[in-house]
């Protein structure tokens, strides 16, 4: 019986390098459910065979919601596509959500991660009506409806502003 040898991190496909670098910098990390964190990328990534917008999902929220930055990307093999979606999916805190969103969408990759990402935050068994927060998760919901339906050119720009403006808007009671 032989035994084989195990692969070094330098083995590791680009894809492999993106989960461990997940891995480490979300544990520990709790979603609004208290579910661990990294399942939401984990599931994300699963639902697509490209491996660079497997890359990006797994990875989407590291630089925005971790210590993670562009160097340990690149340091630890991700490739440079991928990162380029990571960057475009990472909301900068001087960019609004719709501009943020419109800026993303030409990059094929970035687009496509964050479909998955709408499409596994607004799943009915994954939609929190957190006691005294029923108001902000409905908006929430519904902003993520608005942009799945922007993303896949259901609806144009214009009509994605406009529509996200109402959510900025003074509610009349």
């Amino acid at each position: 019986m032989s035994l084989e040898r195990q692969p070094t991190l330098d083995a590791a496909s680009p894809v492999e390098k993106a989960i461990e670098l997940a891995v480490r910098f979300h544990r520990g990390q709790r979603d609004k459910g208290g579910e661990a964190y990294i399942l939401h990328p984990l599931r994300m990534m699963l639902q697509t065979e490209d491996p660079l917008v497997q890359q990006a999902a797994v990875l989407h929220d590291v630089l925005e919601d971790t210590a993670a930055t562009n160097q340990d990307l690149v340091d630890a093999g991700v490739s440079p596509a991928a990162i380029e979606a990571v960057q475009l999916l990472t909301h900068r805190r001087d960019l609004s959500y719709t501009d943020y969103i419109i800026a993303l969408k030409p990059n094929a990759v970035a687009r496509a991660a964050k479909l998955l990402d709408l499409r596994d935050n607004y799943r009915l068994d994954r939609v929190a009506f957190r006691e005294g927060s029923e108001a902000e998760d409905s908006e929430r919901i519904q902003k993520y409806i608005l942009t799945f339906r922007y993303l896949s050119d259901e609806i144009d720009e214009v009509a994605y502003r406009s529509r996200m403006e109402l959510f900025h808007s003074p509610r009349v009671p």
